[in-house]
């Protein structure tokens, strides 16, 4: 038997960015129906943070989540909202979901259409970013139920062997940023350009 949880009224009213397959700006949608039945194309954002030691913060997501709820993910990943930059709300959900501060460098974007049960849709322009921190996480419960540091060949190794427990998009993610170097991903240009 599915678990139905409250999201809290405002939280699923935001309103997000509908976007075209380039990208581009067609209107806005509140942040459930973005996700309920099939799901419309939205624009959202993933953040992979790295601290000196070469760890990846990965959290795993609160059980109060809409889709995926208790799985790992990459550090962060939300949405832009309306009239936002992708920059400023990554910047803006690092902090409101962990506590960190950043400064994001933006790696690619790619599109992903995935269905969680029989609950909603993830349709994304998902825009990647790395960035890095030695901050200790203090996660916003609301979004976050644990976090984690571990090191490129660690994860590699949980992705490899329990994919079942990581978000569909971050095991997308991981399968481009795992075949760059990690000085690649943190040198001051674009990592992809």
């Amino acid at each position: 038997m599915m678990k139905m949880v409250s999201i809290p009224g405002p939280i699923l009213q935001e309103k997000l960015c509908l976007v075209n397959q380039n990208d581009e700006l067609t209107g806005t949608m509140s942040k459930d129906r973005c996700h309920i039945g099939a799901g419309r194309r939205h624009r959202a954002f993933s953040l992979h943070i790295l601290n000196s030691r070469e760890e990846f913060l990965i959290h795993r997501r609160s059980e109060v989540k809409m889709l995926w709820p208790g799985f790992w993910s990459n550090s962060c990943c939300s949405h832009p909202r309306a009239g936002e930059t992708v920059d400023a709300a990554v910047k803006r959900r690092a902090i409101e979901e962990l506590g960190i501060s950043v400064k994001p460098l933006f790696c690619y974007k790619f599109e992903y259409r995935e269905e969680y049960l029989d609950v909603g849709t993830e349709h994304e322009i998902c825009h990647v970013f790395v960035a890095r921190s030695d901050e200790l996480p203090k996660p916003n419960s609301a979004e976050v139920s644990e976090t984690n540091f571990v090191s490129f060949s660690d994860l590699d190794r949980l992705i490899a062997s329990r994919p079942e427990d990581f978000t569909p998009w971050s095991l997308m993610q991981w399968d481009v940023l795992a075949g760059k170097s990690l000085g690649k991903l943190l040198s001051d240009s674009e990592p992809f350009a």
